[in-house]
């Protein structure tokens, strides 16, 4: 594993590598499969474990087969939604969803507590990163954070109050490095979809699959893999963006995982070609906004 990348100016220091905890919190998976997973990721080097309320029984998972494993980990999740009986998105739901991760995950303390794709107007409202500077205040977050795209990111940068960030960027996604991500001056930023939903994985558009607007991108820039997988394309092009602490994939497979890994400790590609694959998103960006 790279050596690893500080989290903006916090005290956190991160792997390059990351692993996404949506696929693991499907019920369905074997609990004993999942608690490999999770140690072979740890036992391989990655540190950065992201989850949220909405990705299942993810965090209690990671809280049941990680819990003595603490001091080796990096935990981020996101709050601003899901806490029974209070409604979403105020100032009692972050208390309260700060709380129910430390819980659920088994340690006292959330080293990054994302915003869930806030909507701006609940941002300027202010309660909830109000009260989420509270939490930090309390030392149960160390830093706080907001996860989004586009216009909601563009404010949420801009107004201060963050210690870093998370977004889509990819191969397929590009448009964050050049407005966002230098804005952030110096703050984390951990990069989501790295390996862009794997759209190369369809013969033809793939109508309705969730990587659709992945797809239509990836073929109409036409670019060439020199005989690399696309995938650790896209995710090496992730950690080839100035400003960027970390990049996540998702997975509920060992082997993906160690594949993922080993594409990552190649470290960023070449500057040309990266500047390659920045043209061609320029050249026929049709308005690609980021993919929430």
């Amino acid at each position: 594993m790279p050596t690893p990348s500080r989290y903006g100016t916090t005290d956190l220091f991160i792997n390059p590598l990351g692993l996404g905890a949506a696929q693991i919190g499907d019920t369905t998976l074997d609990d004993a499969q999942v608690g490999r997973l999770l140690n072979t990721a740890v036992d391989a080097g990655i540190n950065l474990f992201d989850t949220a309320p909405s990705y299942g029984i993810s965090e209690e998972r990671i809280g049941r087969h990680l819990a003595t494993r603490r001091r080796e980990l990096i935990l981020s999740t996101k709050l601003g939604y899901g806490v029974s009986g209070i409604p979403d998105w105020t100032g009692p739901c972050i208390t309260a969803g700060v709380e129910q991760a430390l819980r659920l995950l088994r340690t006292d303390f959330l080293d990054i507590a994302h915003f869930h794709s806030c909507p701006r107007a609940v941002l300027e409202q202010s309660d909830v990163i109000d009260a989420l500077e509270a939490a930090q205040r309390a030392g149960k977050v160390r830093a706080i954070a907001y996860s989004g795209e586009n216009e909601d990111l563009a404010w949420a940068v801009a107004c201060g109050r963050f210690d870093g960030f998370m977004a889509s960027l990819n191969i397929c996604d590009q448009r964050i490095a050049s407005a966002a991500l230098p804005a952030m001056a110096g703050k984390g930023f951990i990069a989501k979809r790295a390996v862009a939903n794997h759209p190369w994985r369809f013969a033809q558009r793939p109508v309705g699959d969730y990587c659709e607007p992945y797809w239509e991108r990836w073929q109409a820039m036409g670019l060439d893999n020199r005989g690399l997988e696309w995938g650790e394309i896209s995710l090496r092009f992730a950690l080839s963006v100035p400003g960027v602490s970390a990049a996540i994939v998702g997975t509920a497979k060992g082997d993906h995982l160690l594949h993922s890994l080993e594409w990552a400790s190649k470290g960023p590609l070449p500057a040309e070609w990266t500047a390659e694959i920045q043209s061609a998103f320029a050249r026929h960006d049709q308005n690609w906004v980021g993919q929430i």
